[in-house]
């Protein structure tokens, strides 16, 4: 296909691209890169350059002991937004930590992205996450234009198969990305204690809310929560219920 691009990262690594400028080309596109058919699709938000340190290492273990796993014994595709930092810099590392092969499909503005190998990249410019294997370049000139392109792709690869979003930390785009999946119909699964967003989404869940955004997701129906408070015992729950929810 014309708007293909085989991406090579400095550490050796490669990905496959696509470039779509219309939501209609996705089934096309995406079979173009080898993402065809219909199977299960986990769906991951949240924090970017913004998550802290402290939250970081505290939802690592969910990476490498939850979801990944999770998507490899399924074989789902995984979705997220594909760059180099928070959540999805996680997601990335964990799948080649444990030496999985399911499909990362990376969805970001190309114009706000640095592709590997390019010369003098703008200093704007993130980088995308080198773990992933495949990436959607979509249009527009600011995060969160990607947000109803993840939920899109994430639609169009389930193909009527179960599909999920579970969000963690996140800021003020992680509520674009939550609305998206919503208006979706796609459950949102929030960790509770993973910090922002996912906080205050769960304090609406629990009838606290203080932000309306968060209200009108938590009258969704399609949200619920689960409480971090003491990981040692959660990572274990959460792991059951995910796969319990993609796997019906």
């Amino acid at each position: 296909m014309k708007n293909c691009l085989k991406l090579t990262f400095d550490s050796g690594q490669t990905a496959l691209a696509i470039r779509v400028d219309q939501q209609a080309e996705l089934p096309d596109a995406l079979e173009g890169i080898g993402l065809g058919g219909s199977r299960s699709v986990l769906v991951v938000v949240g924090g970017a350059s913004n998550i802290s340190e402290a939250d970081f290492f505290r939802i690592q273990r969910l990476f490498t002991e939850v979801l990944a796993p999770i998507a490899e014994s399924l074989g789902a595709y995984v979705v997220d937004g594909g760059t180099d930092v928070g959540v999805m810099q996680l997601m990335g590392e964990a799948r080649t930590q444990i030496g999985a092969k399911f499909a990362l499909i990376g969805v970001a503005p190309e114009s706000k992205v640095a592709l590997p190998n390019q010369p003098e990249p703008a200093a704007d410019l993130t980088p995308l996450e080198p773990n992933h294997t495949h990436f959607v370049l979509v249009p527009g000139n600011n995060w969160g234009d990607e947000s109803t392109w993840i939920s899109q792709v994430a639609t169009v690869l389930a193909n009527n198969a179960p599909s999920l979003t579970v969000l963690l930390n996140g800021g003020e785009i992680t509520f674009d990305d939550a609305f998206s999946s919503v208006n979706a119909g796609r459950l949102v699964v929030v960790i509770a204690g993973s910090g922002r967003t996912a906080d205050i989404l769960a304090d609406a869940l629990r009838g606290q809310a203080t932000d309306e955004r968060a209200k009108k997701l938590a009258k969704s129906g399609t949200l619920q929560y689960i409480d971090l408070i003491d990981i040692e015992k959660e990572v274990e729950n959460l792991g059951k219920i995910i796969k319990n929810l993609l796997s019906s």
